[in-house]
């Protein structure tokens, strides 16, 4: 579990700020990118098709669109 020390603040029109340690920050950072990439997982998941192509494939495709630009 991810332990945080927040310090509450207002800024100059009384906007409220949260304030955390730099460390806490980054892990909290790192926390919701793997939250982000765990929910683009299970999305591609629930749409998988089943439906491979090999991989030099892939990459012959990917470099085609790259050429495009």
């Amino acid at each position: 579990m991810l332990t945080v020390h927040p310090q509450y603040n207002k800024d100059t029109t009384g906007k409220s700020l949260v304030i955390l340690p730099q460390n806490e920050f980054d892990t909290l950072m790192e926390e919701l990118e793997e939250l982000e990439d765990i929910q683009l997982y299970d999305e591609a998941k629930k749409n998988d098709t089943g439906e491979r192509i090999p991989m030099d494939e892939a990459f012959k495709l990917i470099e085609a669109k790259r050429k495009e630009k």
